[in-house]
């Protein structure tokens, strides 16, 4: 029988294949759609799908067959714990910016997998390319289907040894990523009015699962060592975890709308930016020639003369620092504050600082200290609190008494009800409704 079907087997099986779908279809549309995220992301479905194989076709009789498919499982590497890590950062990386790709210096992450990968392949060149094939040796060991080096280096502690610095890459790097996901939400605090669709809430979920899910393997491991040794049954239910750790990570991926064009987020820049600049500031356009213009509001309004001839005055760069630039900072704070008063960028719902830069005519890093030292708030609370100033107009209108609040929050610039309420509360203290309610 070429797989057997058994309990243990069988509930591993369905695991297997949505990882293998899944890691396909995340590989097609990720080259199809440039979304590099894509292509990350189902290499870590196929890398936890990978170290379920084993178990699945070991309990499918694969070990125990003593032909060929033996001799497979013996060789072929079924664990890349130590290529988990660089791959969960790697994908967080291209998830938060558009332009981030795969370089040659990149490599030095997968130093160690490639390490292992190598220790591999010469055991495998070695026992079936020049002993069995060049000189005709049977396999001496496990019923003629394992050969010389790879049952020497059974016994020896590498498999432990890859294990646990597997286990310590994870670790750090799972650290480095949260503490980079802790800068990216500050930089699009600092970037972005609408940022519900791209904060990535559920990325800090796959690296707890990822860390749950590791953790569970090192708590069989050590029991396995240090306590008793576990038998194949006892140790299938740290399979059957990462079995559901797929499942996760699938779903994760599959539903999980990306909007990556707008991000351009680096840790290394966003480390160095100053408390006053925003993130943005070391990697973006400093002129007005260079910042992409701005989209139509939602609700158009003329531009008056007076603010034009403003506008048309604003400086294209920062100014010089000392007491000409927080003068110069006062008076780009009231123009600031005149220009959102009668243009009203806000009600667009998706504007972001670059945006509202080109509009401006100024870059985005004297914008940002604008908002940040001349307003004493970041972009997007800067942003948020004139569209709820906006909804609270509405709000306590008669005018608009038959609107749903639904319409209130998308003509005042909300993208969806979900957000206006999450804002409102957070910046008045209670709801839309309420507010409704008691004008």
């Amino acid at each position: 029988m070429f797989f057997g079907f058994n309990i243990y087997s069988g509930l591993l099986l369905p695991f297997f294949v949505q990882g293998v779908v899944v890691s396909g279809v995340l590989g097609v549309r990720g080259s199809r759609q440039q979304t590099a995220a894509d292509g990350w992301l189902a290499l870590l479905v196929g890398l936890f799908t990978l170290r379920l194989t084993q178990w699945m076709l070991g309990f499918g009789g694969w070990y125990d067959a003593h032909d060929a498919r033996t001799t497979l499982m013996f060789y072929l590497p079924f664990n890349w714990g130590l290529a988990v890590g660089p791959v969960l950062y790697l994908y967080f990386r291209s998830l938060t910016n558009q332009e981030f790709r795969f370089e040659r210096r990149h490599w030095k992450h997968f130093a160690p997998a490639l390490a292992y990968l190598a220790v591999r392949l010469l055991v495998l060149a070695y026992d079936l390319g020049w002993w069995r094939g060049l000189r005709g040796q049977p396999l001496p060991a496990h019923f003629g289907t394992k050969g010389p080096l790879m049952a020497w280096l059974d016994g020896q502690p590498f498999a432990y040894g890859v294990e646990v610095l597997g286990y310590v890459l994870v670790l750090l790097y799972a650290r480095r990523t949260l503490r980079e996901y802790r800068s990216y939400a500050r930089y699009l605090n600092d970037n972005f009015s609408d940022t519900d669709q791209i904060r990535f809430r559920w990325l800090r979920n796959v690296l707890v699962a990822v860390l749950i899910g590791t953790g569970v393997t090192l708590v069989f491991s050590l029991i396995d060592a240090l306590v008793s040794p576990l038998s194949y049954y006892q140790a299938w239910y740290d399979y059957l975890f990462t079995g559901l750790l797929i499942y996760y990570l699938s779903i994760a991926g599959l539903l999980t709308g990306h909007r990556l064009a707008g991000l351009h987020f680096q840790p290394a820049a966003a480390a160095a930016g100053a408390a006053v600049t925003t993130p943005l500031a070391a990697y973006s356009p400093t002129s007005a020639a260079e910042v992409p213009a701005a989209p139509e509001p939602a609700e158009p309004t003329r531009t008056s003369a007076a603010t034009a001839q403003t506008l048309a005055k604003a400086p294209a760069t920062e100014p010089a620092e000392g007491e000409k630039a927080e003068d110069e900072l006062a008076r780009w704070t009231r123009r600031l504050r005149r220009h959102l008063a009668t243009e009203r960028p806000y009600l667009a719902p998706e504007l972001t600082l670059g945006e509202l830069a080109a509009q401006l005519r100024t870059n985005t890093s004297w914008l940002s200290r604008v908002i940040n030292a001349g307003c004493g708030q970041n972009f997007n609370d800067f942003i948020n609190e004139y569209r709820v100033q906006e909804a609270e107009r509405r709000l306590r209108d008669p005018q608009f008494r038959h609107y749903t609040l639904l319409a209130v929050a998308l003509e005042s610039g909300f993208n969806s009800k979900s957000t206006f309420n999450r804002v409102f509360k957070k910046l008045r203290g209670l709801t839309p409704g309420e507010v409704a309610r008691s004008g």
